[in-house]
């Protein structure tokens, strides 16, 4: 089993190591990958496309050259049509080296998107594999960004590392091969000297500026992730009168990004000077140098244009070279914590040899279970309960106790540090999660809906119902009414986390999704907590359709809800302190009792038991 840690903290999320070096390791897994197979000969063909390009490019100058040389050689009539078939050639040639990169960039964009998609799918199907624990410290607006740039950085690095700067380089070295043969030495070390110039400035000033850029994405992070946070609690903001802090919050965030930015932008300027004067010095040396050699008789006019507009055709070039190091090395950086993402291993993990899970029953036993959640100092502690098949098992005790961790336990979302937990004879640690999870049925205490249909939030819980069965599920969740109410029906969008409908319709709409699922165990976490004594009863209405015939747990805050169970179970700071039935504890006058009675005297109990008990 895979053990991990989950970061505090968006900024926590471990960078991965090796820069460029790991950026390209990871590329080539994506290019070479399976679902990559079907664009090889594509990415071929938009290779071989871009060499070709080249070879024209360092072709034309001489073509261009040859123009001009035949005008100064031979008769008028002779030196016109040497000259018209010279310029026919580096028209050709000057089309080819722009004109092919064209189209290869034509039908290498749908490579490119899918390489986005493929590593943006593994990034997000990743992320949910992760355990609670990470869920619970992650902040969604940063790592959402994060997503987003790391996969937008697979795109660029696809273009301009494939395309740009290994052709560049061959580039290069062709040209330096015709300057110094069919010319001469001195204007090949000028092109190769001016070069191995401009890349010491680029790399090393490139150093500097990936450093900014990284304080200016932390940055960039933490406003993203303050702004989504605001938002989702907006209601908390407004209950608190607090718009104008969040405001001046998110202004000292954005101010800490402005700096940053801008030193970004400013060292942009610099950068893009120094290369300028490395560039310009090179040209001023080659033509100075073709010139000593024409007054010379060394070389004809046409020779001395050739040679320039060779080294100014790899300034083109050059200068997307630098351009393009320098967002590699940004993207690199985009890219980090992306892979940093990936690297994290979930504290729970399939085992090698897990098996799906089969209900036959729906028997459910905890033995000997313990478990301690970080940062505190209990959790449960040895606890042994069973759920017999169809059985209602209530879990009862103050905040803390561990009812709520016994069910995380049960789902799976933490491993308990000894004991285990068995349903119909199988360990579920010996299971695949997938299988566990859908066969248990969870209506927590606050449903969370997504901001979509009522349709598509019943459905989520099979994909594949049809209206018919969605609207009996929300008629045995007493939803019947309030559907055909709705204008729009099964169509009626829910809003952001199911805001436009009440606390008792969104608990009902939990309810219909887990009797649509049909799960072999249903798991309630203080489903009605929230709830006033009226709406209460109705989704007590509805929870009790939903446990027909189907094995119950619930974890109760109102003990009226649980009175009706086969099996009531007590917990105090972890440990199991009392079982029975609510007639035995009640006669015991234990712990259970006490609970009872205070809420009693404090109201909070229905007139009448039967009215909500399960």
């Amino acid at each position: 089993m895979a053990h991990g840690h989950a970061p505090s903290s968006d900024t926590d999320i471990p960078s991965a190591e090796g820069g460029v070096g790991l950026a390209m390791r990871r590329l080539t897994e994506i290019l070479l990958s399976d679902e990559m197979r079907r664009w090889r000969p594509l990415m071929a063909l938009a290779l071989a496309l871009t060499v070709v390009a080249k070879l024209f490019t360092v072709a034309s100058p001489v073509f261009f050259g040859n123009a001009i040389n035949s005008i100064s050689d031979g008769a008028a009539a002779a030196a016109f049509g040497g000259f018209a078939l010279a310029i026919g050639a580096y028209a050709v040639s000057r089309w080819a080296g722009v004109g092919l990169p064209q189209a290869r960039d034509m039908f290498f964009a749908r490579v490119s998107q899918d390489a986005q998609r493929i590593m943006a799918v593994r990034t997000f199907g990743h992320v949910h594999s992760l355990s609670l624990r990470f869920h619970q410290t992650k902040r969604t607006g940063a790592l959402n960004r994060i997503i987003d740039r790391g996969a937008r950085a697979i795109d660029f690095l696809i273009r301009f590392l494939v395309f740009n700067i290994a052709p560049t380089l061959v580039e290069l070295a062709l040209a330096a091969g015709v300057l110094a043969i069919r010319y001469h030495w001195g204007f090949a070390v000028v092109a190769v000297a001016t070069v191995g110039a401009y890349a010491a400035v680029t790399f090393s000033m490139t150093e500097w500026r990936v450093r900014l850029r990284r304080v200016m994405n932390d940055a960039d992070n933490e406003a993203s992730g303050q702004a989504v946070d605001s938002f989702v609690n907006f209601e908390t903001v407004k209950a608190f009168a607090a718009e104008r802090r969040e405001a001046e919050r998110f202004d000292g965030t954005m101010r800490v990004y402005a700096d940053a930015a801008a030193k970004t932008q400013a060292s942009l300027g610099v950068l893009n000077g120094a290369q300028a004067i490395v560039m310009n010095l090179g040209l001023a040396a080659m033509a100075l140098l073709a010139g000593w050699f024409a007054i010379q008789g060394r070389l004809q006019p046409g020779d001395v244009a050739a040679v320039v507009m060779i080294l100014m055709n790899i300034y083109a070039p050059l200068n997307v070279l630098g351009w393009a190091y320098r967002e590699i090395k940004q993207s690199a950086v985009d890219m980090e914590r992306m892979f940093g993402v990936l690297n994290l291993q979930p504290d729970v993990a399939d085992r090698e040899d897990a098996r799906p899970l089969t209900v036959p029953q729906g028997r459910v036993a905890f033995e000997g279970v313990t478990f301690t959640h970080d940062g505190r100092s209990s959790g449960v502690q040895g606890v042994d309960m069973e759920a017999s098949p169809g059985a209602f098992i209530g879990l009862a005790g103050a905040s803390g106790s561990g009812k709520s961790t016994l069910l995380r336990l049960l789902f799976r979302f933490y491993d308990p540090s000894s004991g285990r937990i068995v349903i119909d004879g199988q360990d579920i640690r010996d299971v695949t999660q997938e299988s566990l999870r859908s066969r248990l049925g969870l209506v927590p205490q606050e449903v969370v809906l997504f901001n979509d249909t009522l349709r598509a939030n019943v459905a989520y819980a099979n994909p594949e119902a049809d209206d018919a069965a969605i609207v009996r599920a929300l008629e045995r969740a007493q939803l019947g009414e309030f559907l055909r109410r709705l204008p729009d029906g099964l169509g009626t969008r829910v809003g952001e986390r199911g805001l436009k409908l009440s606390g008792g319709e969104k608990q009902r709409v939990g309810v219909a999704r887990v009797i649509l699922r049909d799960p072999a165990i249903l798991v309630l976490d203080e489903a009605t907590a929230s709830l006033d004594s009226e709406t209460e009863k109705d989704v007590q209405a509805a929870l009790s359709e939903a446990s027909r015939g189907r094995t119950t747990i619930a974890v109760a805050h109102r003990l009226s809800t649980i009175a009706g169970a086969d099996r009531i179970y007590v917990l105090d700071e972890g440990a199991l302190v009392e079982s029975g039935t609510h007639a035995e504890l009640i006669g015991r006058g234990g712990r259970y009792a006490a609970m009872w009675r205070r809420q009693a005297d404090a109201g909070s109990m229905v007139d009448s038991q039967s009215d909500t008990a399960l």
